[in-house]
């Protein structure tokens, strides 16, 4: 509900870039941007961290949370049992099977952009962090299982892909339980007259990601994922233009394409070149990848814009495989690195008083969580390659970036001015009024009569908690003064998505291990 992905004006301004550095001056020493010692001999191994918080906890809370999201037929081993089924006649408007999936945030609309980069994010979360994961591997291979049995519906006929079910204006027009709702569940689709490189891109990345999560334990499922992923980023290829030229009534301003198709098909590119053995993924890669945007300056990634995340990725290649011709990634990888460290000489990023990354008031934990993932990550491939950024002079180690990455993750988990978890049922306090319908009515179980569309209006602007707890749900988030009022109408603030978990699911299960919770 109302999440653009305006953030040009998110830039910082000289006075509160040095306001920010001069809370962070100390802390960012403690980080030890070194000046003179080589790398390797900053790091070792395992990497121990101090535990400040419980974060296998937070790890099987934020998995947890996509229970809440399913649409659908539920499984007997659902574990939030206030949700029941719902959504069971989608895609019978266009006479195509499209039960399942996610709700993408507060709201019943499922929206299939910001579902494939869920599902991207959660396979790139079990990729690198799953070892890590133990017990909560197999949930969250569940998680992605019931994004990625959706996309398979989405995307069985040539050419076209279903990019949405339900219309988001008049599902905004009720405040209605999704077991409840009766808007309209209209159906978009784009195809070869009407196309859309981003979300058929993205959805060809979720594909792919996917298909290497299930490579070893469900290898059959596995291919089917692979091939459909080559078929869909084809018709991206092929047909090129953004979905919300011809969707705009619909999607926008909620998931409209603003940074373009692009990004998508370097991300989609560099997900096939890792998933497949094809060889043509490389060559699209050197060919185009200047023109799809390789080397600017954009450094927010999330469900819109995924250009550093192709940058971090294709930096793998030349890292960890060696793979001499993306060595330019590395750079491009290093230039985003630099942007979110005070002192740098290419440093462009905000912070609050209280230390929180910040690029946009509305859904700002989006960055926050996505941030701390490629950190996280990144310094994983320098460890392997015994490498190190330089930013202005400085060197800047990979324990530096899991640093700053904990610090963003313990913010987020309670370590802040409103001493208050981001995190639904994690602390001791948390958000209690979340902007979101189906946790803020009464349960079908507490209350099975149907509650109408302009009934359920009196809980949202209650002051009262909310009655199902959404455990895991991280919501929007603080504003630039560390400020959170927990009020439900406040959807910039309090409404949790499914892609502000995705990469906190990696960053959790690393922090955990290391701190040997796990």
């Amino acid at each position: 509900m109302g999440r653009m992905a305006f953030f040009s004006s998110s830039l910082p301004s000289i006075v509160s870039f040095f306001l920010c550095f001069s809370q962070f001056f100390f802390f960012f020493l403690c980080c030890t941007i070194t000046l003179a010692f080589p790398v390797r001999q900053q790091e070792h191994h395992p990497h121990h961290i101090a535990a400040t918080h419980d974060y296998r906890v937070a790890l099987t809370k934020s998995i947890l949370f996509f229970e809440g999201q399913r649409s659908g037929n539920l499984p007997p081993n659902q574990r939030l049992k206030w949700r029941k089924d719902s959504g069971l006649s989608d895609g019978a408007e266009m006479h195509v099977d499209l039960v399942g999936g996610y709700y993408d945030a507060g709201d019943n609309v499922k929206f299939g952009f910001p579902m494939a980069f869920t599902a991207t994010m959660l396979s790139w979360s079990v990729i690198e962090f799953g070892g890590m994961m133990k017990t909560e591997l197999q949930h969250a291979r569940e998680s992605i299982r019931w994004a990625t049995d959706y996309l398979l519906k989405a995307t069985n006929y040539p050419n076209t892909i279903y990019v949405q079910v339900g219309d988001a204006n008049r599902d905004h027009a009720c405040w209605e339980r999704p077991e409840d709702m009766d808007t309209p569940r209209t159906v978009l689709k784009i195809d070869e007259s009407n196309p859309g490189s981003d979300v058929a891109a993205e959805t060809a990345a979720a594909l792919a990601a996917a298909s290497i999560v299930f490579r070893r334990v469900d290898p059959i499922y596995s291919r089917v994922l692979r091939k459909r992923a080559i078929q869909v980023f084809a018709f991206a290829d092929k047909y090129r233009g953004p979905y919300s030229n011809g969707l705009k009534t619909f999607v926008c301003p909620f998931y409209c394409s603003y940074s373009g198709y692009q990004d998508e098909l370097l991300w989609g590119a560099a997900w096939l070149h890792k998933a497949t053995t094809n060889p043509a993924y490389l060559t699209y890669i050197q060919t185009n990848g200047q023109t799809l945007g390789a080397d600017e300056s954009d450094n927010t990634f999330g469900w819109d814009n995924k250009h550093v995340g192709a940058r971090i990725l294709l930096s793998k290649a030349f890292l960890v495989q060696n793979l001499r011709s993306l060595h330019d990634y590395k750079g491009h990888a290093d230039n985003f690195i630099c942007s979110l460290i005070p002192g740098a000489s290419f440093s462009q990023t905000q912070y609050t008083p209280g230390g929180l990354l910040f690029k946009m008031d509305d859904s700002n934990m989006q960055y926050v969580t996505s941030t701390s993932f490629l950190l996280l990550t990144y310094a994983k491939y320098l460890t392997f390659s015994s490498k190190s950024v330089t930013c202005g002079g400085a060197t800047v180690t990979p324990h530096t970036l899991r640093a700053i990455a904990k610090r963003q993750i313990d913010y987020l988990l309670g370590d802040n001015p409103m001493k208050m978890s981001y995190m639904v049922g994690y602390g001791s306090r948390y958000p209690e009024r979340i902007h979101h319908r189906g946790s803020s009515l009464p349960s079908v179980s507490e209350h099975p009569q149907r509650i109408p569309c302009s009934a359920g209006f009196a809980a949202l602007s209650s002051s009262a908690p909310n009655p199902n707890v959404l455990v895991g749900a991280i919501v929007g988030g603080p504003d630039a003064q560390d400020h959170f009022p927990d009020e439900r109408s406040d959807y910039a603030h309090s409404e949790p998505a499914t892609y502000i978990n995705a990469p906190l699911v990696g960053a959790l299960a690393y922090l955990a291990h290391s701190a040997g919770q796990l």
